[in-house]
């Protein structure tokens, strides 16, 4: 079954508050005021939810492969407790200098959630906070990319416009971005404008 409606999200400065010193451990990780209650109403319309997350921490040896994952082990349980649910989540542990094809902007995690799940790429969303979101959902040839201006998303909305690059839609959050892609998914808007 080829999965339609999909939201991939970025998680740092998008579901929970981003930090220069990154994100090591669940006592560091707090959720954005409604982004739990997005991925409840997301979950609730029908949407599949992919993380697609650097996470260099890892290679940059501030916090091991155990530690993210037990920050992901419990940000689903608390997701969870509130009806919504994420699908899967990938993530890359390296650094920018790692020579990896997985770490955003470049397309490796999506295009190995849309083999996992058979995910129809012309139909999903990319919702970050980055330049670097945009350009992945772009490479990876998601439909339609989302800014949302919590974490680094206001300073990214200079750098779109200076390089007229224009996501299809720009929030003050994930919360107001779950609002627009409801609607914008049931009116089956035919024509999306990605970066680029």
């Amino acid at each position: 079954m080829i999965i339609e409606k999909t939201i991939f999200l970025d998680r740092d400065g998008v579901i929970n508050q981003d930090s220069s010193d990154y994100i090591r451990s669940w006592s560091e990780f707090q959720f954005i005021p409604g982004s739990i209650d997005a991925i409840r109403d997301l979950t609730l319309n029908g949407f599949g939810i992919v993380l697609i997350t650097n996470q260099s921490v890892i290679n940059r040896k501030m916090a091991s492969k155990e530690d993210v994952e037990n920050i992901f082990e419990k940000m689903k349980a608390e997701i969870k407790s509130n009806q919504g649910s994420i699908l899967d989540i990938f993530y890359c542990p390296h650094k920018p200098d790692d020579g990896c094809d997985c770490r955003k902007p470049l397309p490796g995690m999506i295009l190995k959630a849309k083999i996992k799940h058979r995910i129809d790429l012309s139909t999903a969303y990319m919702v970050g906070d980055n330049l670097k979101d945009m350009e992945c959902a772009k490479n990876a040839g998601c439909g339609y990319s989302v800014l949302v201006r919590t974490g680094n998303g206001k300073q990214t909305q200079k750098v779109l416009e200076e390089n007229k690059i224009t996501p299809i839609h720009i929030a003050d959050n994930l919360y107001k971005a779950s609002r627009w892609i409801i609607n914008h998914s049931n009116n089956k808007i035919p024509q999306a404008r990605i970066p680029g």
